[in-house]
């Protein structure tokens, strides 16, 4: 059987390389360089190309090279394949950091003491007293950043579209618990899939609902936000400020607002990257289940792109 890596955007040989030492009984090749499109019975896919899934007649699994399937066109792929994506602990730890570090950031005014840096100015303030943040999306890494910051001191509340319960953590779901979220939150973390019920999330109508004191912190998608949107909310001083790792378009083109934008700090979609080892392992013990004829482990669930 072949692997076919449909990876794109990236150098790929170290991926490969890693993936053939450990499934040495299989074939593993760059879609742009395969040989024998009908002997294709995993994809490992990230962005594929298009015009690639009608050519894989004999399918029989794709995984996401991320946490998230949004970059894969489901429609493309038939029912009866299983999609699996890529589960990782040390990704939950990641984000769970970076989230409590732009939390805090906001917090104790770090982007205004940079800029006053820049002008040689000296005016200290006192830290805001804000403490609460909510959760747009409460699966693990939502969990694990409640955690880290319920350990810090902070109140957290979070929204998911089923019903959840915690203990520790406020909970909402429907469209009536996410208003009654957000006007009570200070920083609105987004750690939602990307989905057709998603996409645009962040846009006028919901930053509208926000207190002109809270701040956006987006590391989930960037086709979560609205660019125009957010950027009117900033400018006309409905949102404090924003932090984003993720934009619908990466990189982020250099003429982008966001670069620019005093209210806007922006990190390059690195708030919770893959550790090549351990997805490489996770992505080969599912080939050998397929080999095997057992089930796929991480597999996702069509009807909620997750």
């Amino acid at each position: 059987m072949i692997l076919l890596v449909a990876v794109t955007g990236r150098d790929c040989s170290q991926l490969i390389a890693r993936l053939q030492a450990l499934l040495p009984e299989v074939d593993v090749q760059l879609w742009s360089e395969c040989t024998d499109y009908e002997a294709v019975e995993f994809v490992l896919a990230w962005n594929a190309p298009a015009d690639l899934w009608p050519k894989l007649v004999n399918l029989k699994a794709v995984s996401s090279f991320g946490a998230g399937v949004d970059s894969i066109d489901l429609t493309k792929i038939a029912a009866h394949v299983p999609v699996v994506r890529i589960v990782d602990d040390n990704l939950a730890n990641d984000m769970a950091e970076y989230v409590l570090s732009h939390v805090l950031a906001h917090k104790l005014r770090l982007k205004e003491y940079y800029l006053k840096q820049s002008a040689c100015m000296w005016k200290p303030k006192r830290a805001y007293s804000h403490q609460h943040v909510g959760i747009l999306g409460y699966g693990e890494l939502g969990k694990a950043c409640a955690k880290r910051l319920l350990a810090n001191g902070f109140k957290v509340s979070a929204w998911s579209k089923s019903e959840k319960h915690d203990a520790e953590v406020n909970t909402y779901y429907t469209q009536q618990g996410l208003d009654d979220m957000l006007g009570q939150i200070d920083y609105l973390v987004c750690l939602l899939p990307l989905n057709q019920h998603t996409q645009g999330i962040i846009n006028k109508s919901l930053l509208s609902k926000l207190q002109n004191h809270a701040v956006l912190i987006n590391v989930a998608r960037g086709k979560h936000v609205v660019d125009e949107d957010l950027l009117e909310a900033l400018d006309s001083e409905q949102l404090r400020g924003a932090t984003l790792d993720v934009f619908s378009e990466e990189p982020l083109p250099k003429v982008h607002p966001y670069w620019f934008h005093e209210k806007v700090t922006l990190t390059p979609h690195c708030a919770a990257l893959s550790d090549l080892e351990t997805v490489t392992l996770q992505i080969a013990g599912n080939v050998k289940r397929l080999i095997e004829g057992e089930s796929l482990i991480n597999q996702v669930d069509r009807t909620k792109g997750y």
